[in-house]
């Protein structure tokens, strides 16, 4: 059973699609262990203990730059024990000392179809800002490994939704949370438990 370390920043909405998933089974030979924020008093933290899990909080105000941060919460990953990291809408960018330790043991989603829309700066609402300034017309999220660079590790699953003439960046940005991330990243983090994705080449796929 792997231990699963999740990190979150805000509400935690991609955070229970994996507590649900866990609990229905759909999560398979892994468990969320540790809830660790970047912040203090999200709700996050409140349906980690809502649903009896432990939590940690390393607040990103309190270190001076993203390597001291970084080194901080590679020394809590390594405490939990974490066999996989998931960033579900955690805002901060991890050093290099933290993504080349858990190489291929970290997992974000990103709202939008990599490589569209993603890199510094594209973060939230600004992703579906872009998204439609450029008037696309499918749109989606992307689950992917963290490396050094910012939305540049592998791909693991990607999937789309029609963007509606008359959508805003919030319309748009729920619909792909309700029919792509909240069902995809728990798909990936149950496909890495069973051990069912091999990486070649730098790239991933599925067993």
């Amino acid at each position: 059973m792997k231990n699963i370390i999740v990190l979150v920043s805000g509400g935690g909405t991609n955070l229970q699609a994996l507590i649900d998933a866990e609990r229905s089974g759909a999560i398979k030979n892994g468990r969320i262990t540790c809830v660790i924020s970047s912040k203090p008093d999200v709700y996050a933290l409140e349906r980690a203990k809502q649903n009896n899990i432990p939590t940690r909080v390393i607040p990103r105000k309190s270190y001076s730059d993203s390597v001291s941060y970084s080194r901080a919460v590679l020394a809590a990953l390594d405490e939990e024990k974490a066999d996989l990291v998931v960033l579900a809408g955690f805002m901060t960018i991890l050093d290099e000392c933290v993504t080349s330790k858990y190489a291929y043991k970290i997992i974000n989603v990103h709202p939008a179809l990599i490589p569209s829309f993603c890199g510094e700066g594209y973060y939230g609402l600004k992703v579906h800002e872009a998204a439609l300034a450029y008037g696309v017309k499918v749109s989606g999220a992307t689950i992917h490994f963290v490396n050094e660079k910012a939305d540049a590790g592998a791909i693991i699953l990607q999937g789309t939704v029609a963007v509606e003439r008359d959508d805003t960046p919030e319309t748009l940005q729920r619909r792909i949370m309700e029919n792509v991330e909240w069902k995809l990243l728990p798909k990936a983090v149950s496909l890495f438990c069973e051990d069912r994705i091999e990486i070649r080449d730098g790239k991933a796929y599925v067993k």
